[in-house]
């Protein structure tokens, strides 16, 4: 009997819609481009599915299809790769013991944002190791998975917030954090960055997965929160959006440092002008 497929474009809710699906019985995601596609076994009504998923995101778009049959409970994981991004590699747990650990951010998937399989997260971490260097104070806003948190830990930093404000994701941050042996220098914290940001700070870098809506609406928190010389590195932009969130920056009083695009993607580093 075959499988029944979804594809969902998400729109500006990726996070809710990804809670969505999971909460409705889908086992994994996977991201392709901007959209996700799971897989459901025969039988099962996908009426309730498309309703939690538009619930969420009225502006989603769904498409439903069909496939092979195959576990989709397990295939999922072969999917999922080590990414070597220069000083850093992100890897699954069944993928990261010949790796070395010491530069290796080893992540294991949850419903937590974050693999090393979206462009989004690469970009980020490819822009983060052109800034880091040992000693930094660093604050990741909107942490998912907590995988550039734990980026910045293994590339030197000393201390690292990690903001998220689903609580969905929290237990995955934090279990995440310990197996990669920097819990003593990551923090987990449930909640709004944008309320965190002025407690914490200040900081000497500030990195940011999030939609681009999202951190527009952060960059006077962000501002206010860097030490003298600090950047940012703000990932979560589509290329399109690269004009708009130029004049938003420029705004905001930013001066644009370093970039990277990988695919429909478009990451930056920012500092203070």
């Amino acid at each position: 009997m075959t499988w029944s497929s979804l594809r969902v474009q998400p729109g500006d809710q990726r996070e809710a819609v990804a809670a969505a699906l999971f909460a409705a019985g889908a086992q994994g995601l996977h991201e392709d481009g901007t959209a996700f596609v799971t897989h459901f076994p025969p039988g099962t009504d996908l009426a309730p599915v498309l309703e939690a998923v538009r619930s969420a995101a009225p502006e989603a778009s769904c498409e439903v299809g069909t496939t092979d049959p195959t576990d989709w409970s397990t295939a999922w994981r072969d999917r999922l790769t080590s990414h070597d991004l220069g000083a850093i590699t992100i890897a699954p747990p069944w993928l990261s013991e010949s790796l070395d650990p010491a530069r290796t951010v080893v992540i294991d998937p949850g419903m937590a944002f974050g693999t090393g399989d979206h462009p989004t997260t690469r970009g980020a971490v490819r822009l983060l190791q052109r800034v880091m260097h040992p000693g930094l104070a660093v604050a990741d806003l909107g942490a998912g998975s907590a995988v550039l948190a734990i980026a910045a830990a293994k590339l030197g930093a000393t201390k690292v917030f990690a903001v998220e404000y689903d609580g969905e994701a929290i237990s995955n941050a934090e279990a995440n954090v310990l197996a990669n042996g920097v819990n003593e220098i990551v923090h987990v914290f449930e909640g709004d960055a944008g309320v965190f940001l002025p407690l914490i700070g200040p900081v000497d870098l500030v990195v940011a997965n999030i939609i681009s809506s999202v951190l527009v609406e952060l960059l006077p928190a962000i501002h206010g929160a860097l030490a003298p010389g600090g950047v940012a590195v703000l990932s979560g932009i589509l290329l399109d959006e690269k004009s708009s969130m130029l004049e938003a920056l420029q705004a905001d009083g930013w001066l644009v440092t370093d970039e990277d695009s990988e695919d429909v993607w478009w990451s930056v580093t920012i500092a203070r002008s």
